[in-house]
């Protein structure tokens, strides 16, 4: 959704942005190319996506300026390079294509590889999890993350089948789950929401939505943009609702409640995107990975007086 994120951020000259996902810096160009005086600074938790975005930052240069992190951190690593206001934020949630396409990487089940799906290349894996949590701590990571109905099953099996020989590939663990799930009518491959669950699991990513949200909106400045790129339902949730509590339209709030009556008054943002924008019929025929992508924005409001 390329097009749609540059026409919601609408990118001006002598501004200053973030993009926190720089995966391979397809964002990151179309805005430099919208606004030839503009600043960005670009984030990505995986080491490989920064390696691949020299050669950009260097033809950007001095403009473009790279760094390598979370961007639920985004507030210290801004604040360590004098920022301390931005006038557009993009977020482009969930794994990259360069990680999927990678069997090393452990993202993907299509092609066997190690079953890592790190981001950051250390901490605990999707292997130390199957092979070491319990059975009930895998069945809720698989039905909270993954929503998938046969959790409790799948986890059964996870746990009597690594007491003879522990899980080290991702071509092991998916052949052992879609023989725990009936056939999907649809064509879903029967192994596909728990390697979601455990991707989101490894790197804490919805936590990390939460905390990168919180941080962009302390972060805008008055006619600031946030623009938010979902793939997961549970990711788009948390836009949604982060949205809609900072424009002051969340509901079941008391109408008694002083904060919530201050909120709804004066709220310090507004939405952009009443209903969440879907990508087009020749992006999703050109890209299928495209399909379930939902685009969010909202802008920080001027400062009451």
């Amino acid at each position: 959704m390329l097009a749609e994120v540059i026409a919601t951020l609408a990118p001006r000259d002598d501004a200053t942005y973030l993009d926190c996902t720089f995966g391979g810096g397809g964002y990151a160009t179309a805005i430099l190319d919208s606004a030839p005086r503009c600043t960005l600074f670009a984030m990505d938790r995986d080491p490989d996506a920064i390696a691949r975005g020299a050669a950009l930052a260097e033809r950007y240069a001095p403009r473009l300026h790279l760094i390598e992190g979370r961007f639920g951190d985004m507030l210290g690593h801004l604040a360590e390079r004098g920022v301390t206001a931005l006038d557009g934020v993009v977020m482009d949630l969930g794994v990259s294509s360069f990680q999927i396409d990678q069997p090393e990487r452990g993202f993907s089940f299509r092609a066997d590889g190690p079953l890592d799906m790190r981001m950051e290349k250390h901490g605990p894996s999707a292997a130390d999890i199957v092979n070491t949590r319990s059975e009930a701590e895998i069945a809720d990571i698989l039905y909270h993350l993954g929503e998938e109905r046969f959790s409790r099953r799948i986890a059964r099996a996870i746990v009597a089948r690594r007491a003879e020989q522990p899980f080290t590939t991702t071509g092991d663990l998916a052949a052992l789950v879609r023989s725990k799930v009936p056939r999907d009518p649809s064509g879903i491959d029967g192994a596909t929401r728990s390697f979601q669950a455990l991707r989101l699991a490894v790197n804490d990513e919805l936590g990390e939505v939460e905390r990168g949200l919180a941080a962009a909106a302390q972060l805008l400045a008055p006619g600031g943009r946030l623009v938010v790129v979902a793939f997961h339902s549970l990711e788009d949730r948390i836009a949604k609702r982060f949205m809609a509590e900072a424009t002051g339209r969340a509901g079941g709030a008391s109408r008694h409640d002083p904060g919530a009556l201050a909120a709804r008054v004066a709220p310090r943002f507004r939405i952009l995107t009443s209903r969440a924008l879907r990508p087009g019929g020749a992006e999703t025929t050109n890209n299928p990975r495209a399909r379930s992508a939902r685009l969010r924005a909202m802008e920080r409001l001027e400062e009451a007086a």
